[in-house]
């Protein structure tokens, strides 16, 4: 080395200079040839499709063809399968460079929850339209028989009524109740007087009639418990039977309301078998 290092320096100048410009030279021709083997210039390949695929699956087959994978973004549609490829960036068939990056968007595992909104009172057009723009799905349609008309009286999750605000799955079913107007045939207003609340519920919901107003006239302790003392309107009428003398039955619609009133003790028997007393 020491020798090398003097022969350089017993050498001219001049060619010294000549010396470290060839080797400058041949330096820049090796690393420009070489360029596009580092750089990979040149080596293109075809993008193949992994849309619907599940997500590990595009990747082993991606990162195969010598392409590297990075997911992008992740949405939710509910009849797309768990961590499914959605979208792709390049797209498939796309001619990109060898080695290039893949973005991928896939369905996400557990979808985003989504507050109930009240639907109580909308048309059924619109609601169903209110569904759609929240990404939920109109189910079932039952009709029961109301003063409100085409509009909806009740809103059911998984078979139960759901109030505003509570949070469900973004592509949940919801079903609603829509009424269909006051029944035209009368039916004998019945007597509830006497029967527990769900008794009375239950007597109502038989003949389609609706329970207005529920009121007390002190604390109640358990509805469940709880017994019908005055219903309004009441069973009977004012009006009497012209060859018995006895009054007749108030008449009710399908559709209509009784409100009642509730009581943690039964009421005496004279108002249950003569409802006129308290009614």
């Amino acid at each position: 080395m020491k020798n090398l290092i003097q022969k350089i320096v017993q050498k001219p100048l001049w060619q010294n200079i000549l010396i470290g410009i060839g080797v400058l030279f041949f330096l820049l021709i090796v690393f420009f040839l070489s360029l596009g083997w580092i750089t990979g210039y040149g080596k293109t390949a075809k993008v193949s499709s992994v849309v619907g695929q599940s997500y590990v699956a595009a990747q082993q087959q991606l990162e195969k063809e010598g392409f590297e994978v990075v997911i992008l973004d992740s949405i939710y549609i509910d009849s797309v399968a768990k961590l499914a490829v959605i979208r792709q960036t390049p797209e498939a068939d796309e001619v990109v460079k060898a080695g290039r990056t893949i973005y991928l968007t896939i369905n996400r595992m557990v979808p985003p929850q989504v507050e109930m909104p009240s639907l109580v009172g909308f048309s059924l057009k619109s609601a169903e339209l209110y569904l759609q723009s929240l990404q939920l799905k109109l189910g079932s349609v039952s009709y029961k028989p109301d003063f409100a008309r085409n509009a909806v009286l009740d809103q059911l999750f998984n078979g139960a009524p759901i109030a505003q605000g509570v949070k469900i799955p973004l592509g949940s079913t919801i079903s609603l109740v829509i009424g269909t107007g006051v029944g035209g045939e009368e039916t004998d207003m019945p007597n509830l007087v006497g029967l527990t609340y769900p008794e009375a519920i239950n007597q109502l919901t038989m003949q389609r009639i609706n329970v207005g107003s529920v009121l007390s006239l002190e604390t109640i302790k358990d509805s469940a418990a709880s017994f019908v003392f005055r219903q309004t309107p009441a069973h009977l009428s004012t009006k009497l039977d012209s060859l018995t003398g006895m009054k007749l039955p108030n008449k009710i619609r399908q559709g209509q309301l009784v409100d009642l009133y509730l009581s943690n003790t039964p009421p005496p028997k004279d108002s249950i078998t003569n409802p006129s007393i308290k009614n």
